[in-house]
């Protein structure tokens, strides 16, 4: 591996919706962190009279995530990344870090990853799985219903052999919610 590639991990929407120039993909291990539906949102799916919840990685010990690996097309490294901190930083609960990851087909590199600042006040640890699910089915943000949201990630994490429990729980109590 070159030692100027630039590595994205995406645990979330990155997976279905990367944005940017991408010229390989693998499936990736992050250790010490794990997907959660721990962040408000109030802009992309929510607003902030009534905010909606995002994915982000939360540190966990002995917790690991499993997702998707993008090497950014060579050159493309400095807009990509001002892509990203345009994207993901956006109310600053994301912090940017560069992390280790290790591939599944084996190998490791370092990535770019964006996880939650435990200290936001965006930041919502430990919510029942019930309430992260009433609060999906009805938040609606300037990129769409929070619900769909969760349909793309967790359908793409099964696409790719990387299927979520409480993801998929919470897909299909949100369907329950809204056909009630």
């Amino acid at each position: 591996m070159a030692q100027d590639e630039l590595w994205v991990f995406g645990y979330g929407s990155l997976i279905w919706n990367p944005g940017f120039d991408v010229a390989e993909t693998r499936i990736a291990r992050l250790p010490g962190w794990h997907r959660s539906f721990c962040m408000r949102s109030i802009h992309h799916r929510g607003t902030e009279d009534q905010p909606g919840l995002v994915l982000a990685l939360d540190a966990a010990d002995g917790a690991h995530c499993d997702g998707v690996a993008f090497r950014v097309t060579p050159g493309l490294e400095e807009p990509t990344i001002a892509y990203l901190r345009e994207r993901e930083l956006i109310s600053s609960a994301y912090l940017e870090r560069n992390v280790p990851i290790t591939f599944h087909a084996g190998g490791e590199a370092t990535a770019l990853t964006y996880v939650i600042d435990p200290h936001h006040v965006q930041y919502v640890a430990g919510m029942a799985l019930e309430d992260q699910a009433q609060i999906i089915a009805h938040a609606v943000g300037g990129r769409g219903p929070n619900d769909e949201y969760l349909h793309n990630t967790a359908s793409h994490l099964a696409e790719l052999n990387l299927a979520d429990d409480d993801l998929n729980w919470l897909v299909e109590r949100v369907r329950a919610i809204k056909s009630a």
